[in-house]
């Protein structure tokens, strides 16, 4: 079996700062918890760290913002671009990513943005793309019309079909500092790209040089048809949460599918699916800590909380001892979905608890010698191509962390299973090394 990747999900907000794994901080807005982690990951040899974003405080469960900002659920949140210079100038090898909206922002400024942090880290740079769904969002931008989903599918592929034109404005050669004749850039291989579409227009070039990459890679999360259509068309990783192997190797037979379709290699995009491994010294001591987490109350909210806020659809009005009833919302339908389990009878409060760690694509509970085992035999069965990793209540630690880095991922380097040092410059030739 060849080996797969590894990355880390989390988000520019609290740690882990009020539980049993507290790391005795929540003091995140420095950066310097998440500087710390990137190189404990990159001490792994882990592919990336990504960041998730939000750009709004909801209010969605129960009208009103206060269990989010009291158990910071989905905020306080932090802009992670910025975050993803500071670990590039931090780190030398591990590639790192930001998500950035593409209903939100206009295609030429993501593009230049995107193209300057790409130079930054020396070509490390992953842009997550985002169609952005979520209560309070629009009101922030002062927008009174909030694009439904297929919609915005439709403006982030304009989006990222500008960004690429505009990252291609300038040819690899451009830049030439010649001294003799003291032209810097050769007017000839920088073009403006005169894009018109439906919702966006661009005339270019970008006024930034060609990045490392050529082009940040690209990062997709999406369980729609919409979505899936969309990251075959331009993703070149994307995030899964589809539930067990059976479901796990369906979802990557069909984008590689659609890749195809597309005219793409099935090898030239890698499916990464969400896991919260569970690892302690023995199988029993891991069962018991996810049982407690998971027991919490904070726990059981941050499920409802949290799904309220991506769906914009308030799931705190519900009977717990009762079936969720068939809901519709142009937020995150895949999720709910998941969560609700129509047509099988269960109560909320069972799937609730069912749910686990949210977006999990495999419960990993054990010592690491158990999850290890457990992560090679899933991959051999879907076929590829990794994990993302993340924390407990999307609040990591320095023990939940320091778990992964310095138990998990030498039980898998014993196996083969993941690699034991990097052999590319980039990110992109990283994640394509295998």
């Amino acid at each position: 079996m060849s080996p797969f990747h590894l990355g880390f999900f989390t988000a520019f907000a609290p740690d882990e700062w009020n539980g049993p794994m507290a790391s005795g901080g929540g003091d995140f807005w420095t950066g310097d918890f998440y500087v710390e982690l990137a190189k404990n990951l990159e001490r792994a040899c882990f592919d990336f760290l990504l960041f998730e974003d939000a750009i709004a405080v909801p209010d969605s469960f129960g009208g009103s913002r206060d269990v989010y900002l009291e158990h910071a659920f989905v905020a306080p949140k932090h802009d992670p671009v910025p975050l993803t210079a500071v670990i590039g100038s931090h780190t030398r090898h591990i590639g790192v990513a930001a998500t950035m909206s593409t209903t939100w922002n206009r295609p030429y400024s993501v593009a230049r943005l995107a193209s300057t942090i790409d130079s930054l880290t020396n070509g490390r740079f992953g842009w997550n793309l985002v169609t952005t769904a979520g209560a309070g969002i629009a009101e922030n931008f002062g927008v009174d019309h909030y694009p439904g989903h297929d919609e915005r599918y439709e403006i982030a592929d304009e989006t990222v079909t500008i960004a690429k034109q505009l990252w291609d404005s300038w040819a690899p050669d451009a830049v030439v500092r010649d001294h003799e004749t003291g032209v810097y850039a050769d007017p000839t291989k920088v073009h403006e790209i005169n894009y018109r579409g439906r919702h966006f227009s661009s005339r270019g070039p970008l006024n930034t040089v060609r990045s490392p990459q050529g082009q940040p890679v690209l990062i997709q999360a999406g369980s729609s048809s919409k979505g899936r259509d969309f990251a075959a068309k331009h993703a070149e990783c994307i995030v899964a949460t589809e539930r067990g192997p059976e479901a796990m190797k369906a979802f990557r037979d069909d984008i590689r599918r659609r890749l195809v379709e597309h005219g793409r290699h099935p090898d030239s995009c890698k499916i990464m699916y969400l896991v919260t491994p569970i690892v302690a010294r023995t199988d029993a001591e891991a069962r018991d800590l996810y049982d407690a987490i998971l027991a919490t109350d904070r726990s059981q909210l941050d499920i409802l909380a949290r799904m309220s806020g991506w769906t914009g659809h308030d799931l705190s009005v519900y009977d717990l001892d009762q079936p969720l009833p068939p809901i519709h919302t142009e937020g995150s339908q895949g999720i709910l979905e998941r969560l609700a389990q129509w047509g099988s009878g269960k109560t909320l409060r069972q799937c609730i608890v069912e749910m686990g760690f949210s977006s999990d694509s495999v419960d990993l509970i054990g010592s690491a010698e158990t999850v290890a085992d457990e992560m090679v035999e899933v991959m051999a069965e879907v076929g590829g191509d990794g994990f993302l990793i993340e924390a407990p209540g999307f609040q990591p630690s320095r023990a939940f962390a320091v778990s992964i880095t310095d138990a998990l991922v030498p039980a898998l380097q014993r196996r083969g299973a993941v690699r034991t040092a990097y052999t590319g410059r980039t990110l992109r030739e990283n994640l394509l090394a295998f």
